[in-house]
């Protein structure tokens, strides 16, 4: 089951090109030629379980070769739904033949290592499928927003000067691309965008969720 053209193309930030975030409607409802009306919601699950079923004959299939892995890497802003994505995107996938990891802010451990060393440690193995939730991408995104970050790294290890650590990242991350490409890892990268209105407005729900749960439970 193969979606159009034109939905991939909308959707597709090609090599070389800006994604010009700005000029993208968050908002935009792409035809994937489900019938989605209120009435037709039981076509739409079989249309669901179709694109299930071939996501699953595809693991078998990188499984049983045993010389590729696919590594997805999912980035967002908070509330973007990365979590939720990985839930209902890959309940087709067998467990066995895929691993999430999620990146947090390092370990100390992490920091005595270049800033790619947790991701090239978590990378899945040949026939297996990688989820990074979040990835090293945090490394030229927060950590730019935050340089007060980069501190323990530049007290205790060799730093460039800040204005060229973030180009001599962007080199890193390029090659560091580029060697799993040649040595079997197909990359496929997701930005999930949401609006600052609808983030405000997912924030707003976690928040009475959170504090309905604390009346309902009491003070712990």
């Amino acid at each position: 089951m193969n979606l159009a053209p034109s939905v991939v193309d909308q959707m597709r930030v090609s090599p070389g090109h800006k994604p010009g975030l700005s000029k993208r409607d968050p908002s935009l409802r792409v035809d994937l030629g489900l019938e989605l009306s209120p009435g037709n919601h039981g076509h739409a699950a079989q249309e669901l379980q179709g694109f299930t079923a071939e996501l699953e004959a595809a693991q078998e299939l990188l499984f049983a070769d045993h010389r590729f892995s696919v590594l997805i890497v999912l980035q967002g802003m908070d509330t973007a739904g990365k979590d939720g994505t990985i839930k209902h995107v890959m309940s087709g996938v067998n467990p066995q033949g895929c691993e999430v990891v999620s990146f947090k802010p390092p370990s100390a451990q992490e920091l005595d290592h270049d800033f790619l060393w947790r991701a090239a440690a978590a990378l899945p193995g040949r026939g297996r499928i990688g989820i990074f939730n979040r990835s090293y991408y945090e490394d030229v995104l927060v950590v730019r927003v935050h340089p007060e970050l980069l501190r323990p790294i530049r007290a205790n290890h060799h730093s460039p000067p800040a204005a060229e650590i973030w180009l001599q990242r962007y080199e890193d991350i390029n090659a560091f691309e580029h060697h799993l490409v040649r040595n079997g890892t197909r990359i496929v990268k997701f930005f999930l965008h949401v609006s600052k209105d609808e983030q405000r407005r997912r924030l707003v729900e976690r928040i009475d969720v959170d504090t309905l749960g604390a009346l309902v439970c009491g003070p712990r």
